[in-house]
């Protein structure tokens, strides 16, 4: 009898367990020019590929980015308009209720980023080139905008390069530092950060020059925070760096195209799969692909054994690879679609599954 119940206890762990496993939520983040509704939620199914939505919102304006904090109640997005905001929402039932809007004080907000510690809030602001940081709460609101840093400067290029535009705001694993990628300068600010106040160190910033016209636009971290590679848009390359308390030493560029490609670059977004493997990028443009590149032990990237995958529509902005590492999802602005990929772990080769998911210009994607 003991031997029975033991079994059928298992059984039902066992079957609660892999049907937590096949779901997964999935929220995208749009432009609303063309009838978004603004924020979806959807249900991923993680053993097929294919997804449900779930909800909407109503409540914003062009949600270009999104984070999430780590037990999932709450969500921030950024309003990407001429006076930016950023909204903060809670997250129940597979739903977003609006909670508050707070003003960045800057134009054309693009990246959001949550504080490893979540006391903070980091806003890069597009046109504005400048960051803003809020207080987060623990019942999930903010505060109004309070340090406010102001990019000056150009660089080479004539109209992508004529003021600062900060694309980006990236955290260190350990948190203690804020990367800000500046396309319209050409050099990445390394801020230290703590949890004040007044959480970033302008006095003991340091800058990370790019090359002239390069455009850095955003980074990823190798998982133990040795090194760094940044996405340059302009120029359609990655840089790597090794990284060591704040400071960075440059490793190597390569290219996200064919040596013969002949268009006009246009690099968008930058992963590492889960296991540290595999480097991906994507490229808008006439190229709309993603570039994979294993990582080699050094930190730097297997130029020579590049690989480039279609992203079946046009203008591929941000994507995502799941926890496991076995999805990649891309956002195509242009076509309307998010395109789904099973990633072959071995390999690291993207492989078509055939599922799309429809929404109006998904800009951003946030798998958990």
């Amino acid at each position: 009898m003991y031997y029975k119940i033991s079994c059928i206890v298992f059984s039902i762990l066992f079957f609660v367990s892999f049907t937590e496993a096949q779901n997964a939520n999935l929220l995208v983040g749009t432009y609303t020019t063309r009838g978004s509704k603004g924020i979806y939620v959807f249900n991923f199914d993680t053993a097929t590929g294919k997804a449900v939505m779930l909800s909407h919102t109503d409540s914003s304006s062009n949600p270009e980015f999104l984070t999430i904090t780590k037990d999932k109640q709450f969500v921030y997005a950024v309003n990407e308009t001429k006076d930016g905001n950023v909204a903060a929402y809670s997250f129940k039932d597979n739903k977003l209720n609006l909670l508050q809007i707070k003003s960045v004080k800057s134009d054309d907000p693009c990246y959001i980023s949550l504080s490893p510690d979540e006391h903070n809030l980091l806003v890069a602001n597009y046109s504005g080139g400048s960051i803003t940081q809020f207080h987060r709460f623990a019942d999930g609101l903010i505060s109004n905008a309070q340090q406010f840093i102001q990019h000056t400067g150009k660089s080479v290029h004539p109209t992508r390069q004529d003021k600062a535009h900060v694309h980006g705001a990236f955290f260190t694993p350990k948190g203690d530092y804020l990367l800000t990628p500046d396309l319209g300068m050409d050099q990445v600010f390394i801020y230290p950060y703590k949890n004040s106040t007044i959480p970033l160190d302008v006095n003991k910033a340091s800058v990370i020059k790019s090359k002239p016209g390069a455009g850095p636009r955003h980074i990823a971290f190798s998982s133990n925070g040795k090194y760094l590679y940044v996405i340059e848009e302009l120029s359609g390359s990655i840089s790597v760096y090794s990284f060591n308390k704040g400071v960075a030493s440059f490793l190597q560029n390569v290219n996200t195209h064919v040596a013969n490609y002949q268009g006009e670059p246009g690099s968008a977004d930058i992963h590492i799969s889960p296991d540290g493997k595999y480097l991906y990028a994507s490229n808008r443009g006439k190229e709309n692909n993603i570039a994979k590149f294993p990582i080699l032990l050094n930190g730097k990237l297997d130029s020579k054994q590049m690989s480039l995958y279609p992203t079946l529509g046009k203008i591929p902005r941000n994507f995502t690879i799941s926890a496991d590492g076995n999805w990649l999802l891309v956002a195509n602005q242009e076509t309307d679609n998010i395109i789904v990929y099973k990633i072959n772990k071995a390999t690291g080769d993207l492989i078509n599954t055939g599922n799309s998911i429809s929404v109006s210009m998904p800009v951003c994607l946030v798998m958990f």
